[in-house]
């Protein structure tokens, strides 16, 4: 059997983690990643038309504008560069949404990390407040005097003549199905056949409720803003002579020392060297209880210094730390839409259309059938046409996965696209890794159990000569046993044998420590002792010489985090484990588990996952938890992977979908949660868009409803959609309050 934690697993590449192929591995290396903000493009069935163009250009691999962020992330041929793929991008833009600029972007460029503040009232005064007095004018006239028609018609050209203008504009440039084109002819329509009052207030409705829509979404970019604000521009840099000056953080370097003062942020990951304190994590983790810090202790970026002051040595610069980390991961998960959101823009491009098609039938046909006059048709078609407009359901649900991703974040947790959100909220099987991730990982020294001929002192002896320069968790274990006596000689050599064990050899004798399995494979019969803790055999020159016993602790809400896990559905809880049968069952049945496997090497653990995956439409979607090296082929290899960020490695991290960052177990239930009422919301959202809309196009059709029923079913909508989107992360702050 396996020891837990299994000692230099050869992870070789990364990218086999997710499966690679050889030619896959070899387009990754001709092609590169950008990311582009396209400043001014707030009309989701834009950003769904931008997408589509660029994902036609040849030399465009993969294409996806997130109309909450206004973020293009693209992927190109290597030998491009950035002012050749910009430029082919601003042309793009200026045919399908005038007035939007494209600018290379990082993750600090990004508008819902740095949330241009809309001044709702200032745009009021200057878009709608002339049009409003123009038309109340006209409104208190009588009916037929020439100078009320200029009022309505000066108050029209006073609140809509931006739309009159992008709506020619596009339609230029071969665009005709958008809110702006629809909502002109409609407008121009309403005109013509004499309705100045309604074609006037509906325009006004229209630029009052983009105003609004503006601003909310604003408000929703901005939710997840405290990421970058935590952050500190600048830093104390501590030189050689002991004197303190200011630098900019992102001008740090590994090794560089530097003071924290109360009050301050942590501006990189770092080691603290000198110095006492209180941390508050809450911005990073998630954590609400202040942890204390020490020399030796480690602090990463965006922790909030309560107390005493400390000085840090910087162990990786800004731009490789876990804040931003977080960022990047963030900053891709807006190209990774979920299922729902792609089905829904390819139906859009065939809905306006169809729709339109229905608007110009409704206002021929029947006059032409003699079922009424043509102007009343007429109306009843611009009343479709106004209506028809996808940009509800276009936004409403990126709006509702940014929500998601947003109040997660809150809470510590970081889940890495819209896709994982969706499987995490079908999710049926668990499994889970037992050290680090179900157990504390602290391990001590349990027992010590000598073979005939050796005594406890000896046994101790030769497991610690062995496992002298080794880092392994469980050897550091073993020399804690070993007390402050001085330690014993220093073996000449040693190999590790991943999964295996240790072999070390002094002057005087040959020593291997490791699991049963090891022992077999060297010719020596081992005993097979029950114990609920990992055993760790001990061999001196071929000559079986006992085992010790290292014990680890079941985590405090493990219990709790089981039973929650339940109470969400999940059909099946499997503990996975490399470590010997009795550790693993012990524990399995502490939790009342539905199974345990034990003595698994990395490929056998993913074995495991995708005889669980199966296929088919029956497919059950699972997760795997872990934190350890080994486990990242198989965080990468489940449905949902999920890394417990504050021992996780850097590569299990960067293969999980999601990301723990304080490591409770009670985040995997917490996952759930937020991705079930996210999944809630925008099923909400888009009933609530498809019903009102059908209603609104069905009454409009039989003369029921008017264009300001047709406008609220479009501006209406989509604000309603935001709104009920935002839900997501009152709904978070307020459980984070009550916890």
């Amino acid at each position: 059997m396996n020891r837990s934690c299994p000692r230099g697993q050869n992870t070789s590449d990364t990218g086999a983690f997710r499966g690679e192929t050889v030619s896959e591995a070899k387009e990754k290396d001709r092609t590169k990643d950008l990311l582009f903000l396209l400043k001014g493009l707030n009309c989701a069935a834009c950003a769904a038309a931008i997408e589509g163009s660029a994902s036609r250009i040849g030399w465009v691999k993969k294409a996806a504008v997130d109309p909450v962020t206004s973020m293009l992330t693209i992927t190109v041929d290597a030998d491009l560069s950035e002012k050749e793929v910009a430029s082919a991008i601003q042309s793009l833009a200026d045919r399908i949404e005038p007035g939007v600029k494209v600018y290379r972007a990082s993750m600090a460029d990004s508008p819902f990390l740095n949330p241009v503040r809309q001044r709702a009232l200032a745009a009021f005064s200057s878009r709608i407040l002339p049009g409003l007095v123009l038309w109340a004018s006209a409104a208190v006239l009588p009916t037929g005097q020439e100078l009320r028609i200029a009022l309505f018609i000066a108050a029209y050209l006073a609140s809509g003549w931006n739309v009159l203008g992008r709506a020619l504009k596009n339609v230029l440039s071969g665009r005709f199905f958008d809110e702006y084109f629809l909502m002109s002819i409609a407008t121009i329509g309403a005109i013509s056949i004499g309705e100045f009052p309604e074609a006037v207030a509906v325009m006004l409705f229209f630029r009052t409720g983009l105003i609004l829509e503006e601003s909310a979404v604003e408000r929703a970019r901005g939710s997840i803003s405290s990421l970058v604000e935590i952050i500190p521009d600048k830093a104390n840099l501590i030189n050689p002579q002991g004197q303190i000056s200011q630098v900019r953080s992102r001008d740090l370097a590994e090794g560089d020392l530097i003071l924290i003062r109360p009050g301050e942020r942590v501006p990189v990951d770092g080691s603290v060297l000198e110095g006492l304190s209180s941390l508050d994590t809450s911005s990073i983790t998630g954590e609400s209880l202040p942890r204390d810090v020490a020399p030796g202790d480690p602090v990463l970026a965006g922790f909030l210094n309560r107390q005493g002051s400390l000085k840090v040595e910087v162990s990786r610069p800004l731009e490789s730390s876990a804040a931003s980390r977080i960022l990047a991961a963030i900053g891709d998960a807006r190209s990774r839409k979920t299922r729902t959101e792609r089905l829904a823009t390819s139906l859009a491009r065939v809905y306006t259309p169809s729709v339109v098609a229905l608007a110009v039938i409704i206002a021929l046909l029947p006059p032409l059938s003699g079922w009424g006059g043509f102007e009343m048709w007429l109306y009843r078609a611009l009343v479709f046409l106004v209506a028809s407009c996808p940009c509800a359901l276009l936004i409403s649900i990126p709006l509702g996965v940014f929500a998601g991703i947003g109040a997660a974040s809150g809470k510590g947790i970081l889940i890495k696209g819209g896709d994982v959100l969706e499987k995490l909220s079908k999710v049926r099987t668990v499994f889970l890794d037992k050290t680090g991730t179900v157990t504390t990982g602290r391990f001590h020294l349990a027992g010590v159990f000598p073979s005939e001929g050796f005594s406890e002192g000896s046994l101790l002896e030769l497991a610690v000569t062995a496992e002298r320069n080794s880092n392994h968790p469980l050897a550091e274990t073993v020399r804690s046993g070993w007390g402050h006596r001085p330690l014993p000689e220093l073996p000449i050599s040693t190999i590790e044998r991943p999964g295996l064990g240790i072999e070390a050899e002094t002057a005087r004798n040959k020593i291997l420590a490791g699991n049963r399995r090891f022992m077999l494979e060297n010719g020596i019969e081992a005993r097979d002792p029950k114990s609920p803790g990992t055993v760790i055999h001990v061999a001196e020159n071929g000559r079986y010489a006992g085992y010790l016993v290292v014990a680890d602790t079941v985590k405090e809400e493990a219990s709790k985090a089981v039973s929650e896990l339940r109470a969400f559905g999940v059909d099946r809880i499997l503990l996975l484990s490399g470590d010997l049968e009795g550790p693993t069952t012990d524990v399995a049945n502490r939790l009342s588990l539905d199974g345990a496997f034990w003595g698994l090497l990395p490929e056998e653990k993913v074995a495991l996952v995708e005889e669980e995956q199966g296929a088919g439409p029956e497919r059950k979607i699972n997760i795997f938890a872990g934190d350890g090296l080994n486990d990242a082929p198989v965080i990468a290899r489940a449905d949902v992977g999920i890394s417990m960020g504050k021992v996780g490695s850097d590569i299990t991290v960067d293969n999980a979908d999601v990301v723990i960052m304080n490591d409770s177990l009670l985040g995997l239930p917490e996952v759930l949660r937020i991705a079930r009422k996210t999944r809630a919301v925008i099923w909400q959202n888009i009933l609530l868009a498809l019903g009102v809309k059908a209603a609104v196009l069905i009454l409009g059709a039989f003369g029921v409803a008017s264009l300001w029923e047709a406008v609220f079913a479009d501006v209406g909508v989509t604000l309603l959609a935001v709104i009920n989107s935002s839900r997501i992360l009152r709904w978070s702050r307020k459980q984070k309050a009550a916890a």
